[in-house]
């Protein structure tokens, strides 16, 4: 067996991230002011996604360059979206109505679970190989635990390692080899070149783990994207894609 351990990412590799974030901002949505077109600015429902979308993405996105960690993201992009919205034209009202809203998101956020096509399948199957799997992820790990498990996957993991519970983000090198010590610790020997990194983020998942000493696969899920000269060892287009390396 060529690899002993594979570590998976979680959104965009095995949840799909994008209706799953839709969801949840749908659902944390209505507990804040109501109107006909929503916002002082007359945004529609769609509207406001769409800007939530994109002030996330930025900052998840400055986070891995390491302008911000995870935990500063979690409170950056929920004051930012209800100040920019309109929703809250009172600015002593913004700081109560974000609260709200960010602890909204997270709890309708615990509760997605839309799965990649071919994710448990996949899964299943590299199980059935013998392959140790474990989920490797920045976010909460009481949220991310509930979403695999929500997914009918969390059984199929013989751990997880989220960054808010170790205290690094992917793709800090520290992130990495507290994983494989804790994998170590729980089954025979296992050398970096001997464990696979699974994710969709080349710099996240794919730079970090290659510092680290392991082995990478990208899962390309946007090949129409033009990106810089860094590259994997695999590169797979589905997850499926995955059973014919290993």
């Amino acid at each position: 067996m060529r690899f002993k351990a594979i570590f998976i990412d979680i959104d965009d590799t095995l949840l799909d991230y994008v209706p799953c974030c839709r969801e949840a901002f749908f659902e944390a949505l209505p507990p804040l002011p109501a109107s006909p077109t929503r916002g002082g600015e007359g945004k529609t429902d769609d509207e406001l996604f769409e800007l939530f979308f994109e002030i996330s993405g930025r900052l998840f996105s400055e986070a891995k360059h390491g302008l911000h960690t995870i935990a500063e993201v979690m409170e950056l992009y929920p004051a930012e979206f209800i100040a920019r919205s309109g929703l809250v034209p009172d600015p002593n009202e913004q700081e109560r109505m974000t609260d709200i809203f960010k602890h909204a998101f997270r709890a309708a956020w615990g509760e997605t679970h839309t799965l990649v096509p071919g994710a448990k399948e996949t899964l299943d199957r590299l199980r059935a190989k013998g392959y140790r799997l474990f989920a490797a992820s920045n976010s909460f790990g009481h949220l991310q635990r509930r979403r695999l498990d929500r997914a009918g996957i969390l059984p199929l993991f013989e751990d997880t390692f989220i960054s808010m519970d170790i205290g690094y983000d992917k793709p800090d090198i520290r992130f990495f080899e507290h994983a494989l010590v804790q994998v170590n610790r729980s089954g025979e020997t296992v050398l970096p070149e001997e464990v696979l990194m699974v994710g969709d983020s080349m710099t996240t998942d794919i730079l970090g783990a290659q510092k680290a000493g392991l082995k990478t696969c990208f899962f390309n899920r946007r090949p129409e994207e033009k990106r810089n000269e860094q590259t994997a060892d695999y590169e797979i287009y589905t997850i499926t894609d995955l059973l014919a390396i290993l």
